[in-house]
Parts: C-alpha cells; structure tokens; sequence
C-alpha cells in the first residue's frame, strides 16, 4: 500500500511532504488498528485516514484542493518538444486540475488513482475498499462532468439569451 499511497499524495504534496502524510498515515492507522478493524471495510477505513491526512497537508482554494502543481508532472508535459507545446499543454493541463479539483471526493479520488497514477479500476477498487462498479461509476460521471466543464456543448440559437 505504501507505493500506492505515495502516488496518490505525490498529486498533492511535494515529496517531503508526500513521505511525510504517508508515514504519518501509517502511524494512525498503528494506533486505530482496532477500530480499523472493527469497521465494515479496513480498506475503506485506511484510505479515509490516508485521504484525510492528505488533505490537511493540501492547499485548497476556495474550499478544493489545489491540484496546479501536478500539471507540471505530467507524461503528455514530458514528451513535447517545443517551448510553445510545453506552454500549451501546461494551460491545458491547469485547467482540467482546476475543473478536477471540483469534483466530489470519491470521484476526485478515482480520477487521480486512475488517470494520473494509472492505476487500473480493479486496483483502485482495492484501494479504496469499494466495489469495481462504484470505481467505474465514479470515473464515468467524472469523465462526463470534465467534458461538460473542459468541452461545453455549443449553444444553439434558441438556447443563446
């Protein structure tokens, strides 16, 4: 799990930081063991606690977290060549992470275990302690929203005021 938790804090922390939530992470779930346990999924419990303390590290604008330093990571980033590409898929990535960011959480989840640390939908329904339909669901509406928000429908004109 270490690895996993790592990827998906790395989305939000600088490395100091990442390790830091990890550990600390580790350290809670040591000393809640039993109520983990307890719980009706220790998977879903331990990503709340993973998600939780991520989150107090994260910045947040206006209430979401900000997800502008990952849009300098990115492998589309890594594999122009020109300035000019590299300016353009920056100011495209920054707004996708911007319309990410207002996602509810579980689906903000999937989006980021999904298609930024590429983890597979079987994968990150282990993760997370949901069912792989609750991680299909949640991308699929998602996905949908981002298009909605990223790519709006042209207005027609009877729709224009």
């Amino acid at each position: 799990m270490e690895n996993d938790y790592g990827l998906y804090a790395q989305v939000f922390l600088d490395d100091d930081q990442r390790d830091t939530a990890v550990s600390d992470t580790f350290d809670i779930l040591w000393l809640c063991w039993n109520d983990a346990l307890a719980s009706p999924d220790t998977r879903s419990f331990a990503w709340n606690v993973l998600r939780a303390t991520v989150m107090t590290r994260t910045l947040h604008l206006d209430g979401r977290p900000e997800l502008g330093g990952a849009a300098f990571d990115t492998v589309a980033l890594q594999s122009l060549t020109t300035e000019a590409d590299r300016l353009d898929q920056i100011a495209e990535s920054l707004q996708l992470f911007k319309a990410m960011s207002r996602l509810p959480d579980d689906q903000l989840d999937v989006m980021v275990l999904r298609r930024l640390c590429g983890i597979a939908p079987e994968h990150a329904s282990a993760l997370l302690g949901v069912p792989l339909a609750t991680v299909r669901s949640d991308e699929r509406h998602a996905v949908h929203f981002l298009q909605s928000v990223i790519c709006p429908p042209p207005e027609t004109e009877g729709n224009a005021e």
